[in-house]
């Protein structure tokens, strides 16, 4: 007979981990945690560079691909997700990142009652512990989840930021405060030498209350149903060829497997466009139009040029210098093993008239193959990404087939819309702008990639379709919005519309996107819906 908990929790990713703390803290309820990776044992995902492995591991990761498109002047996108306790987060950058004042103001324009900036910062400051800003009033300094400021200091990163201001891009001391845009080192999740994943943060902490049960390499399969209420996860236990098995929840069954899993297990449900779950022969037992919809995803132009007069990480991570670096890291010195895949962060904006924030380039003292953050570059040499922080151009995911095993079709339709094309090349030039300061000279050898016979915007836009790639920041799927909303899917309480005893928790309710990497997002979503599950008031809004 299939175990009964009073709440189950698909996924145990950022939103995951933070749920089954919360939901567990009080002792009262029983709460299950389903997770269809392994455990997070893997030394790679602790150590920061260890990124540059777990973003092709199948063994932690998904491994999913996006479609070809014309965006993508018909290539494969890889779209890396974390299938590991930790999700995402012991795979991702590290990077922590929440986004400005009008995304959020944006979502409660659109009818999302309680989801203002002022309603939400009270909760970001609630989970995390940042103790080097400049404004304490916009950071927490007693929450699970360590934010530092990186503290590792580079000519070519010093380089890169006098360069900016030279060009009238001043130094920010917190772009998670008052004002986002400027340049500055990251804010990371971690902690001394390691990565602070939420399973660190928020799930550790946790394991040792008898009152959370976590199952791994539990695939669901399908969200249980009587009739429009929930009632549990049916799941296999080790894959495709493992068992079958059950489980039931009491009170709800709350979904936090991302922007990719969440509809895709709402549609193998029989929840979600009746005409798609139609033609995958899956039984429609609620019709819901929003499901899959609306996915939105940060798409990344990389130009890199060739380094002089300095050392870049390019030279540190190979041979006998490696060597020396690993044993730097274990002795507690400076090394490159404790530097994720980006050091430097600029936020600007693409139209001087509007200034409305909506570009971020990123700087790295390395370069990669083919624009991959998985492979470095043989010659020295330095990076700058841009992308558009509010893309416009929507797509999908979309159930494959009736087979939960089946990966599904993800078509974030990359530059589909004209605003996207216009704002990405003036990131694709003002990264090229910042290449060329005088502030950088002393180091730039020449550029690399587009190169310099590479000027017309029909050019650098071709550059964009056929070297961009995803900056892995995926959101939207199961949006949320009032029921008025025709492509919504859960309500300002996290609720999926026309269900019972159903909630989505994760990046998949982003009705539009962050200004931001996303994992900082998702832990506050986590951490709001946590609330709604257990019925408290909401923190009072900030002032």
């Amino acid at each position: 007979m299939a175990e009964e908990f009073d709440y189950v929790i698909v996924g145990a990713g950022s939103a995951g981990c933070v749920l089954a703390n919360r939901l567990t803290a009080c002792g009262k309820y029983r709460v299950c945690l389903l997770e269809a990776g392994p455990p997070d044992w893997n030394p790679m995902i602790h150590i920061p560079a260890g990124f540059i492995r777990t973003l092709v591991n199948p063994n932690v990761n998904w491994m999913y691909e996006a479609e070809a498109s014309a965006g993508t002047n018909g290539r494969t996108i890889p779209t890396p997700r974390g299938k590991v306790i930790g999700g995402s987060s012991s795979i991702n950058g590290l990077i922590f990142n929440r986004g400005q004042r009008m995304d959020f103001d944006v979502w409660a324009q659109k009818g999302n009652r309680g989801w203002s900036y002022d309603d939400v910062l009270p909760y970001f400051r609630r989970y995390e512990s940042h103790d080097d800003s400049a404004d304490a009033s916009y950071r927490g300094q007693t929450g699970e989840m360590r934010i530092t400021d990186l503290a590792w200091r580079d000519p070519l990163c010093e380089a890169f930021i006098k360069g900016a201001e030279s060009i009238g891009i001043p130094r920010n001391p917190d772009y998670n405060g008052a004002i986002q845009e400027g340049t500055s080192y990251v804010q990371r999740t971690s902690t001394g030498k390691l990565r602070m994943s939420a399973a660190r943060a928020f799930l550790n902490p946790a394991k040792k209350r008898g009152n959370l049960h976590i199952i791994t390499n539990a695939h669901a399969t399908r969200i249980l149903l009587d009739g429009k209420r929930a009632v549990g996860v049916a799941y296999h236990r080790g894959g495709a060829s493992g068992k079958p098995q059950e489980v039931h929840a009491r009170r709800e069954v709350i979904v936090s497997g991302g922007t990719i899993n969440s509809p895709q297990l709402l549609q193998l449900s029989g929840i979600g466009p009746a005409k798609l779950l139609g033609d995958l022969g899956i039984e429609v037992r609620h019709d819901l139009a929003g499901v899959g919809e609306n996915l939105r995803d940060h798409y990344g132009t990389r130009l890199t040029a060739r380094a002089k007069n300095v050392r870049t990480i390019n030279e540190l991570a190979r041979g006998p210098r490696l060597v020396g670096e690993i044993a730097k890291y274990f002795l507690g010195r400076r090394s490159i093993l404790e530097l994720g895949p980006t050091l430097v962060y600029c936020f600007w904006h693409s139209d001087e008239t509007v200034r409305n924030s909506d570009l971020q380039i990123s700087f790295t003292p390395a370069s990669y193959k083919e624009g991959m953050q998985a492979w470095l570059d043989d010659e020295p040499g330095f990076t700058l990404a841009s992308w558009q922080q509010r893309p416009e151009s929507l797509g999908y995911v979309r159930a494959r087939s009736a087979d939960p095993f089946a990966k599904p079709v993800i078509q974030p339709n990359y530059l589909a819309h004209e605003e996207d094309q216009r704002v990405l090349l003036a990131g694709i030039k003002l990264s090229r702008k910042l290449m060329h300061t005088a502030a950088l000279a002393p180091f730039f050898a020449y550029e690399a990639y587009p190169g310099q016979n590479v000027q017309s915007d029909d050019e650098l836009l071709d550059v964009a379709r056929q070297r961009s790639t995803t900056v892995y920041h995926l959101m939207g799927t199961c949006r949320m919005g009032p029921a008025t909303d025709p492509t919504a899917v859960v309500d300002d309480q996290l609720r999926v519309h026309g269900m019972e005893n159903l909630r989505v928790i994760d990046a998949s309710i982003m009705p539009t996107m962050l200004s931001a990497n996303l994992n900082a997002g998702v832990l506050m979503i986590a951490e709001k819906g946590s609330d709604m599950v257990l019925g408290h008031p909401p923190l009072a809004a900030a002032s």
